[in-house]
């Protein structure tokens, strides 16, 4: 389990392989015993940013700091995402990326660190990566488990009750 109350400068961060990324599972399905929700908490330096992605889970992002880019492309029932819409991100903003969109987000600030929380649903995430925005869906590659899943990824209990 987790303990009720952490401090957040305590948990251990990385990069895991990615310049520029520090990621932290503040709540993870996988450490933590989570079942429906896990939280992450990311900085990207500038220039730096997600790869062209789909997942079946609900994200939403809660900027703190900097300011990015989200690319969205909302045409998944097309047979690759297509030319995606463009949002200019701000601290104190939020948005959600809904379930199989493919997404990317960039920190486009020259100048600061983006940082934001992250929550999903339904984790550990599967993610299908793509190489550009006109690669069809079936050849998107799986990521699972994710990079900062790999070292903890265990079978989850299906004891859900007393």
């Amino acid at each position: 389990g987790v303990p009720i109350l952490r401090n957040i400068s305590e948990i251990g961060q990385d990069d895991y392989g990615r310049p520029g990324l520090s990621h932290t599972t503040i709540a993870g399905a996988v450490m933590h015993g989570f079942k429906e929700v896990e939280v992450w908490l990311q900085t990207f330096a500038p220039g730096t940013h997600t790869p062209i992605h789909r997942h079946s889970c609900e994200e939403i992002f809660v900027v703190l700091k900097g300011s990015g880019t989200l690319f969205l492309a909302s045409n998944s029932h097309l047979k690759y995402p297509g030319k995606p819409q463009e949002f200019h991100l701000f601290p104190n903003s939020t948005f959600h990326i809904p379930v199989n969109d493919a997404h990317q987000v960039w920190n486009t600030n020259g100048l600061e660190d983006f940082q934001f929380l992250v929550i999903i649903s339904r984790p550990p995430m599967k993610a299908f990566i793509y190489d550009d925005w006109l690669m069809p869906h079936t050849a998107a590659k799986l990521q699972f488990p994710y990079y900062w899943d790999e070292k903890c990824y265990q079978t989850p209990s299906s004891k859900d009750e007393l």
